[in-house]
């Protein structure tokens, strides 16, 4: 994995959270949900680039 995509993962795993608290403090259900499938959206990515890793070594 390189180290600019291991970054936007950490960044957009982090805005998924920002974005997640955010609809539970105002009661937003929607920007709830939205930040929490950013998060599981970076968990895949990442995941993907390790198993591309696993193979590249």
């Amino acid at each position: 994995m390189s180290a600019s995509d291991k970054i936007e993962n950490i960044a957009e795993k982090a805005r998924g959270a920002v974005k997640e608290g955010v609809g539970k403090v105002t009661g937003n259900e929607r920007v709830e949900v939205e930040g929490k499938a950013d998060q599981a959206k970076a968990d895949i990515k990442q995941a993907g680039e390790k198993v591309k890793d696993a193979f590249t070594d």
